[in-house]
């Protein structure tokens, strides 16, 4: 990386709304979350410097955008010099687009697996502290998080993708699939894999709208595609014996925070698994994005 492009966001630009923003690229900022064993979900808050921009407010780690990164990539920079918070720990869920016309702030917003130490690592930073996501809305906040925060709230439960790879696997009908279940798969989830990796769009049903979803994905495969090997990132299980009842069986285990997508055209499968809560899309969605 050349060491001139360091710091070369810092700068203010000014959007088609008339404003004025820190950026010269556009900013992000990192929205921590940590559910309790309750489902209480608990957000790490900033209280910036008094002689900062909205000195006094509270709001998320987070600042300019250098022309060499992306959002994620700023919003973790951020949390390090700010909060002492690094990305061990941290687990991408998704990333919200607050557009203004010529300047954005993307929020990136990550399940923590604890109240992870944070400590004011800056001058920007006054105090950090985790707090109940009830009791954000109380606080004086940063008036560019006080706008956004009503479209982030619905977002803190992460979204778990469940696939019914028999089922789209079949959708996709491509020549000679039948032939060889297992390759059609292995196919299937490679290409899922590759999908997750730089993030999802439009997921359907009543969820948040992000730019782009990081979910957990579980993939479920029976019969001769049981051998097929996990790619990195994805977790497969292999139904013994009827892959819908493995699918319903791990929508029941996903936490109560969770919020479950499951992805299949069956329709008796689809009457369980929303009896138990879960949200159901048919397979033409995850393949118009492959």
């Amino acid at each position: 990386m050349d060491a001139m492009t360091v710091g070369d966001g810092d700068g203010w630009a000014r959007c088609d709304r008339g404003h004025r923003h820190w950026g010269l690229y556009g900013a992000s900022g990192l929205l921590a979350v940590h559910h309790d064993s309750a489902g209480t979900p608990h957000v790490l808050m900033q209280k910036r410097s008094l002689w900062s921009h909205h000195g006094g407010t509270w709001g998320l780690p987070g600042g300019a955008r250098d022309s060499h990164e992306d959002a994620i990539t700023g919003a973790l920079r951020e949390a390090r010099e700010e909060a002492a918070l690094h990305g061990d720990g941290l687990r991408v869920q998704g990333v919200y687009l607050d557009d203004h016309g010529g300047w954005s702030f993307e929020t990136v917003i990550a399940e923590a697996d604890g109240l992870l130490p944070a400590v004011p690592a800056s001058s920007e930073s006054a105090d950090l502290r985790w707090l109940p996501a009830e009791e954000i809305a109380a606080r004086r906040l940063h008036p560019g998080f006080a706008e956004t925060w009503p479209a982030l709230r619905p977002a803190l439960g992460p979204l778990v993708l469940v696939l019914d790879a028999a089922n789209i696997v079949g959708a996709r009908a491509e020549h000679g699939w039948w032939r060889d279940r297992a390759g059609a798969t292995a196919k299937l989830l490679s290409e899922v894999a590759a999908l997750a990796e730089g993030g999802l769009h439009a997921v359907p049903g009543h969820v948040p709208p992000l730019a782009r979803w990081f979910p957990r994905i579980v993939t479920v495969v029976e019969g001769t595609a049981r051998e097929v090997t996990a790619p990195p990132g994805l977790t497969v299980l292999a139904a013994p014996g009827s892959g819908d009842d493995m699918i319903v069986r791990a929508v029941r285990e996903t936490s109560v925070w969770e919020r479950v997508l499951v992805v299949t055209a069956d329709r008796a499968l689809r009457d369980r698994v929303t009896e138990l809560g879960a949200e159901v899309t048919g397979p033409r969605w995850l393949l118009s994005q492959l």
